[in-house]
Order: structure tokens, then C-alpha cells, then sequence
């Protein structure tokens, strides 16, 4: 979008004063997050038991919603390092990822907690049977499982605190039956998750073409236009979350200048000129 490289951590845009952005690699995030899994174990685990559960860890990355669960990780330590911004802005993957990651918070912190009940049953279970208390009280209140399941749901909790009381959602959806459907779909998720929503953004409108301009090419951009004003009605009516912006379609992708003209179509003020 920038014309610009951006790795995984926040770096200047060119041209734009104020703005840092950063790109997020999912799979280096899944290779991050299953070395950390595997650095964890080793501390805990015997040898043997680790190259077991190491295959095991390997196979679950694999499978549907291990880029959401490492993502969303990073998610958490962004929010947690933004203070030095004054907004951050999350441009995240199409409806039915995000609405996994976004539910990952409330299904995890339930996970933790059955983990966390478990885990202490079982101490509790060491400490009847073992022949002196005292040692089995320090291991309840040293143990490094249940220290690592407490900082994963306080995690979790901030996350969920921060999505619901610091963060606003904006939709992007096109004039067509498809996207109008999965936008309905994605709000009820999102307020049955008590997430706000701040309106939405009704993006790839065809340009109405001049009244002179006739010919094959223009009938059929008058009756495309005519056909994306009655989704935009309906859009209106049926929807309780705004519109707050239109966007017409271009030739070509949004990037470099491009972007000014679509900043001053949502009424935003471009870059200065140097």
C-alpha cells in the first residue's frame, strides 16, 4: 500500500508524518510461537517426554486455528506496547479469520481456567498423599504450570478488557448479496461478543459515468450504479451500524497517491506536499 517494506516491528511510513506501520508474518509467528512451546516444555519436561509432545506440537500447528492462536499472541503484545501511539489500527484478515481470533479471548480464558482447576487438583492431590506438607505447600505455590496458566489468563483478560472498552470495529463490505450477508453474519458475532462496532464502509462503488457518455459501456455502468444504490438501501434498512463511508472502485490498486484521493473521499486530510 505504501510502496514501502515493513517487517514485525512499528517503523516510519515515507512521506507521512506521525504514522509507523508494521506487517506481521503468520508464519513466522507459528514458528515463533512453537519454539516458545517447546522452550517451555524442556524447562519442565523430561527429554523423552518432550521429543513426544514436540512431534504432537508440530502436528497441531498445523490444523485450522493455529495462525489464529500465535497472531493473536502478537495482538496482545502490541496492545501491550502502544502506549507511545495515539492509535493503533489493525487491518486484519478477511470475516471468518478475524471473527476466530477475536473469539479466541473468552473460549481460552475457559480453556485456562479448567486447566488451572485441574492442574491444582492435582497438586492438591500430591500434597494428601505426600509425607511432609510443608514440601508439597511450596510446590502448590512454586509451581512453574500453574504460574504459566495464571499469566496466560491474565492475558487473555486484558485482551478481552481492551477489545471491549478501548477498541471500535469498522466493517468493510462491497455493494454485492455475498458481502451484505457475511457482514450481517460478522455484526451479530460481534455484538453477541459485546464488541463495539463503529459503522461501516461500503467499499469498490462503480463510478456513475457522464450524462453524455453513451454506448454499450456506459449502459452497462448506469445499470451496475443502479443495482449498487439498491444494496446501498438495503444496507441502510436493514442495518442498525451506520455507514460511514463510501468508496468508489479505481483501476488499479490503492497504493502510493492513490491513497490521498481515497483519503479525501472519507474526508481525511492527505499528506502534505513537500
Amino acid at each position: 500500500v505504501f510502496d514501502q517494506q515493513f517487517d514485525d516491528s512499528p517503523q516510519p511510513v515515507s512521506g507521512y508524518d506521525h504514522l509507523h506501520a508494521m506487517e506481521i508474518d503468520p508464519d513466522e509467528e507459528v514458528d515463533r510461537h512453537l519454539t516458545e512451546l517447546r522452550q517451555q516444555l524442556g524447562e519442565q519436561l523430561s527429554p523423552a517426554m518432550v521429543n513426544e509432545i514436540s512431534m504432537q506440537l508440530e502436528m497441531s500447528h498445523q490444523t485450522p486455528g493455529a495462525y489464529e492462536a500465535a497472531l493473536f499472541d502478537r495482538f496482545i503484545d502490541v496492545m501491550r506496547n502502544a502506549e507511545e501511539f495515539d492509535r493503533v489500527v489493525f487491518d486484519t484478515s478477511p470475516t471468518g479469520g478475524t471473527l476466530r481470533l477475536l473469539a479466541l479471548p473468552e473460549h481460552l480464558e475457559q480453556w485456562i481456567d479448567r486447566l488451572l482447576h485441574k492442574r491444582k487438583k492435582s497438586v492438591e492431590y500430591y500434597e494428601r498423599a505426600a509425607i511432609g506438607k510443608q514440601q508439597a505447600r511450596r510446590m502448590m505455590e512454586g509451581d512453574p504450570i500453574i504460574a504459566r496458566l495464571q499469566e496466560r489468563k491474565e492475558e487473555f483478560e486484558f485482551a478481552g478488557e481492551t477489545l471491549r472498552g478501548d477498541a471500535a470495529f469498522t466493517l468493510v463490505l462491497n455493494p454485492d448479496e455475498l458481502s451484505i450477508r457475511e457482514t450481517r453474519r460478522a455484526l451479530d458475532s460481534l455484538y453477541e461478543a459485546d464488541l463495539p462496532v463503529r459503522g461501516l464502509v461500503v467499499n469498490k462503488l462503480t463510478p456513475e459515468p457522464d450524462p453524455e457518455e453513451n454506448g454499450r459501456g456506459a449502459t452497462y455502468l448506469r445499470d451496475r450504479v443502479e443495482t449498487e444504490q439498491e444494496r446501498l438501501t438495503e444496507i441502510r434498512e436493514s442495518f442498525d451500524t451506520p455507514i460511514v463511508a463510501e468508496i468508489e472502485t479505481r483501476v488499479r490498486e490503492v497504493k502510493g497517491d492513490l491513497l490521498d484521493e481515497v483519503a479525501g473521499e472519507l474526508g481525511l486530510e492527505p499528506r502534505p506536499t513537500p
